[in-house]
């Protein structure tokens, strides 16, 4: 099955991701939509430069085909009450970072299965705004599926909402946003994943650029902009730094965490 028009939940966020983007009057532009499958499964390969990516794509894809991609989420994000409920709800597949075979098995079969599968091959949100270097699991679970990945990119919904930055609602009010959707790639079981990631990066990225060059927006000295293009954003070189201290902090807030629960349990013993 291939559309979930009667998805009760699905229907409703759908609802709200559009009630949202209507009231900030969010103006979308959308370039290759035909390159979107009717039917069948697909991995659509998106880029991440905000929080908001992955609800923009579902909107503008619903809003072509009346399709529902589902997206792979940290574990993380179901645990929490009422996001979980609805991520559940929508069918969304959890990824256990320290054991991601069942994700990725469960996203296999969804492929098989006819699903449209929504990933982020960067494995988290660019703070420069470039295209970081990807993993293959988007390649691989194509491959295995014998299905396209489709690659997309979005520009301009990092200035929604994104990393380590804050705007006011009148900075979000109107804001454009461009969709550009790439020829397929059709990987092949035989194929070396890590050459075709590297194609897929390549495309993502010149699929970014020609977003930028059509922005109707001067970016001249502004956070959402790349160095690269005379923005304020960190170089790639500082936003990798800045994102290597950050997961070691999180590290050490983890264990400081597990250190206080076993010494809570011992206690109680």
């Amino acid at each position: 099955m291939t559309r979930r028009g009667a998805d009760p939940i699905y229907g409703v966020a759908i609802g709200a991701g559009r009630t949202l983007f209507g009231a900030l009057r969010v103006k979308p532009t959308v370039h290759g939509a035909q390159h979107l499958p009717a039917q069948g499964g697909a991995v659509l390969a998106i880029t991440h430069f905000g929080y908001l990516d992955f609800a923009l794509t579902e909107w503008v894809v619903w809003l072509r085909n009346r399709r529902h991609v589902r997206f792979m989420a940290t574990k993380g994000a179901f645990d929490k009450p009422g996001v979980g409920f609805f991520l559940r709800g929508m069918r969304h597949i959890p990824v256990d970072m320290k054991a991601g075979a069942d994700a990725y098995r469960l996203a296999v079969q969804a492929l098989r299965d006819g699903e449209m599968l929504g990933v982020f091959p960067e494995g988290g949100v660019s703070a420069s705004f470039e295209v970081r270097e990807l993993k293959s699991g988007a390649i691989r679970m194509a491959a295995e599926a014998g299905v396209p990945v489709i690659p997309v990119a979005v520009w301009g919904g990092q200035r929604l909402l994104t990393k380590a930055v804050g705007s006011t609602f009148g900075e979000k009010f109107g804001v454009p946003v461009g969709f550009a959707f790439g020829t397929p790639i059709v990987p092949t079981e035989t194929d070396d994943p890590a050459e075709v990631t590297l194609t897929l990066q390549k495309t993502l990225q010149t699929l970014v650029g020609s977003l930028q060059e059509r922005y109707p927006v001067d970016g001249t000295g502004a956070w959402w902009q790349p160095a690269r293009l005379g923005g304020s954003a960190p170089t790639p070189e500082d936003a990798a730094v800045a994102e290597t201290a950050r997961k070691a902090r999180k590290a050490r807030e983890a264990e400081t965490r597990d250190t206080k629960s076993r010494d809570s349990k011992g206690e109680r013993g």
